[in-house]
């Protein structure tokens, strides 16, 4: 079983920052990408933010400039630090292992999702 744990959202201002993180047990994480996807209503879930096992990191064109993503090995956590906030950033924030999502892992398809943690950007 796979546990992605998503904590730190809430309800902030146009141009506030929050920071978000994920708490991710288990073996997997050191040896793969971490990532930070956003669930907005009446759109289909977007990858945000990437770091890979040797953290670089690569944004959406939507964010870049604003968050930043992090990744502490030793804890299995990884991080988004979100700045200038804006309405449209409003959304439901989970992370996961972008490389794994859809594989048969071990035999088993890899379909794990935390419970995410709710962003909302009040104008």
């Amino acid at each position: 079983q796979v546990q992605l744990v998503e904590s730190g959202g809430g309800l902030v201002q146009t141009g506030g920052s929050l920071r978000l993180s994920c708490l991710a047990p288990g073996s997997l994480f050191k040896d793969n990408d971490m990532a930070w996807y956003r669930r907005t209503p009446g759109r289909p879930r977007e990858l945000v933010a990437r770091v890979t096992t040797s953290d670089t990191t690569s944004y959406s064109r939507s964010v870049e400039g604003r968050f930043t993503i992090s990744r502490d090995n030793d804890k299995n956590e990884v991080y988004l630090q979100m700045s200038n906030l804006k309405p449209e950033d409003t959304g439901l924030y989970y992370c996961n292992y972008p490389q794994l999502i859809g594989k048969i892992i071990r035999g088993v398809l890899f379909d794990y999702w935390g419970q995410g943690t709710q962003v909302t950007v009040s104008t």
